[in-house]
């Protein structure tokens, strides 16, 4: 039990949320241990049943999801929360920013679910092409362009990686760098391309052209 992936699944519509946890039912290591039909919802579980990857939809009553993402990342900021979506890209830009870490189309398949939610326990994120491409075409560039003359070499690097949803751990591995000057690079890289969070900064990256990722 104490190897599980504890996951809280969010959303309104019961047949979604069912069918949700029923397509994550019998799977040898993951958990749902909770579920919410709205936002303050979504928080008071997230606080009660402590999930380590929570499953979101954005379109929520009492709450709307970016705003419970918000609270819930307040007292819960080692919970990974993927979105559900079958909303706007927009809203999902939204969600990154306040802490999602990556996003999940209702109408992917079973397999695709259970590799974002190991992926994300992780400490990675789950960035799929397709969905990336949408999102890309919604997203200002900001300081990212003007930020490519300004990164090193290594963090151009770590970037790249992070651009792939690795996490610092991994990275480190791969580099063979400790990983605390994996955390010192993506800190450093954030600030440069002023943006929140290691998604934004993929998201932007691949925007702007510092990385690139095969988007079918």
């Amino acid at each position: 039990m104490e190897n599980l992936i504890r996951v809280l699944v969010v959303d309104d519509h019961f047949v979604v949320r069912k069918g949700v946890c029923a397509l994550l039912s019998g799977t040898a290591d993951i958990l749902v241990v909770g579920e919410a039909e709205d936002g303050q919802q979504a928080v008071d579980e997230a606080v009660r049943c402590a999930p380590q990857v929570i499953l979101m939809d954005l379109k929520l009553p009492e709450l709307d999801g970016v705003a419970a993402i918000r609270k819930i990342r307040a007292v819960r900021p080692e919970v990974a929360i993927v979105v559900l979506t079958g909303t706007e890209e927009e809203e999902v830009l939204a969600a990154i920013s306040a802490g999602a870490v990556g996003y999940l189309a209702k109408s992917s398949r079973r397999e695709e679910f259970l590799e974002a939610i190991r992926q994300v326990s992780r400490g990675e994120a789950w960035l799929p092409p397709r969905l990336t491409r949408n999102l890309l075409g919604h997203l200002r560039p900001q300081r990212a362009v003007e930020a490519r003359e300004q990164l090193t070499d290594r963090e151009r690097e770590v970037l790249v990686l992070l651009a792939r949803g690795w996490s610092n751990q991994r990275m480190a591995r791969e580099l063979s760098i400790a990983e605390v000057t994996v955390r010192t690079h993506v800190s450093r890289i954030l600030d440069k391309l002023g943006v929140h969070n290691r998604v934004e900064a993929a998201l932007h990256a691949l925007r702007s052209g510092i990385a690139r990722v095969e988007l079918p």
